[in-house]
């Protein structure tokens, strides 16, 4: 049985509210859960009670063979507790982005932005280059 630690979706409309669970990973999100973990509020303005999460039963699962989303990955590793899929992720993400970086091109959608915002003043650096030449004749 392979066994997942992710959130599910909960609360109402524009007010989304998530818990962490230990699912096996065939079941649905909102499906079957083997154990409630924590939960996390977004939208809770107080950090101790946005994210409450039971350290001691996710040390548990992490030790016995679970694999957190990356999601739940980033929640979990807040309190402390970085798993090793994570750590791996976050190590070929960095690899990936080196590699992007050496080739040149653009590895996320914030790299992407930046460049396209290089691109635009370049453009209207270039436009009003060749405005004053216009201007100079």
């Amino acid at each position: 049985m392979a066994v997942k630690i992710r959130l599910t979706r909960m609360g109402r409309r524009h007010r989304p509210f998530f818990r962490l669970n230990a699912i096996e990973s065939r079941n649905p999100r909102d499906g079957r859960i083997l154990e409630k973990l924590g939960h996390y509020d977004p939208i809770e303005k107080d950090p101790a009670k946005q994210l409450v999460l039971n350290k001691e039963r996710i040390e548990y699962w992490i030790g016995v063979g679970a694999v957190p989303s990356d999601t739940a990955a980033e929640l979990i590793s807040k309190i402390g507790i970085v798993s090793k899929c994570y750590q791996e992720s976050l190590e070929r993400k960095k690899r990936a982005r080196l590699v992007a970086k050496k080739k040149g091109k653009v590895y996320d959608n914030t790299q992407r932005s930046q460049a396209k915002k290089a691109a635009e003043k370049a453009e209207a650096a270039a436009k009003a280059a060749a405005e004053g030449e216009k201007k100079a004749e």
